[in-house]
């Protein structure tokens, strides 16, 4: 694995934890330079898990402040990863969020986040950052959807809408930038073992029974891990 990736540059939206570590750490193993764009540090998080996991980083990781909600942050984003870089050979859209509620209980406002989060921050960050992915030697775009945006589950009417857009928008910017070589797929995990989502199943009356059905929705006969997720990205990219 380590070289597999070594000398292109790697834009992560929401890489501190989660599904977004994951694909940080792989790329990293494969020797990429990976920016992390998240409104969190997560140097110190990551030194210490690296060394408590006596981890040896191929590649080198760096963070770069970014809102995807605000396009202000994204240019500056952007910006600065030219700069320091001069261009952008993959990006990675996983910055996402999960709002929780019956339908009676949406609010616009809430509505309004998620959809800014999940789906227009991914237009954005395409938006402004194909200019750099132009010219560069095989780029690609990974969009993290859901399994989600192909079914549904309740409680989750503004998260299945968004990701549902993620996969439209995918498609879109594949047929759009495909003649001018820049690779457009997304991913669509079931349920993946993250804080977000254990933070989900915790509330329920009977966790280890909540664990068993997840687990049971998925032809393993487990819930996954975000390391597969990454595994998937990687090649992808």
């Amino acid at each position: 694995m380590t070289g597999r990736a070594t000398g292109r540059i790697v834009v992560v939206t929401g890489g501190a934890r989660g599904i977004g570590r994951a694909i940080v750490d792989r790329f990293a193993a494969e020797g990429a330079t990976v920016v992390i764009g998240d409104l969190t540090d997560p140097g110190e998080l990551f030194l210490q898990s690296d060394v408590a996991a006596g981890l040896a980083v191929a590649g080198h990781r760096e963070w770069v402040p970014l809102d995807v909600t605000d396009e202000i942050s994204i240019l500056a984003f952007s910006e600065s990863v030219a700069a320091a870089h001069g261009g952008v050979d993959v990006l990675v859209n996983n910055a996402g969020i999960m709002d929780t509620r019956a339908l009676a209980d949406e609010t616009v406002a809430g509505w309004d986040l998620t959809m800014a989060v999940n789906l227009r921050g991914p237009f954005l960050m395409a938006k402004h950052l194909v200019s750099l992915m132009e010219g560069r030697a095989d780029p690609a775009i990974v969009n993290i959807g859901s399994i989600e945006g192909l079914g549904a589950n309740t409680f989750h009417s503004s998260y299945a809408a968004s990701k549902a857009g993620v996969h439209g928008l995918t498609r879109a910017l594949a047929v759009e930038l495909g003649p001018a070589g820049i690779r457009c797929n997304a991913v669509a995990p079931g349920w993946i073992d993250t804080e977000l989502n254990r933070g989900y199943v915790d509330k329920h009356p009977n966790r280890e029974q909540a664990v068993a059905d997840l687990a049971s929705l998925h032809p393993v006969g487990r819930i996954g891990d975000p390391t597969d997720v990454a595994a998937t990205v990687s090649w992808l990219a």
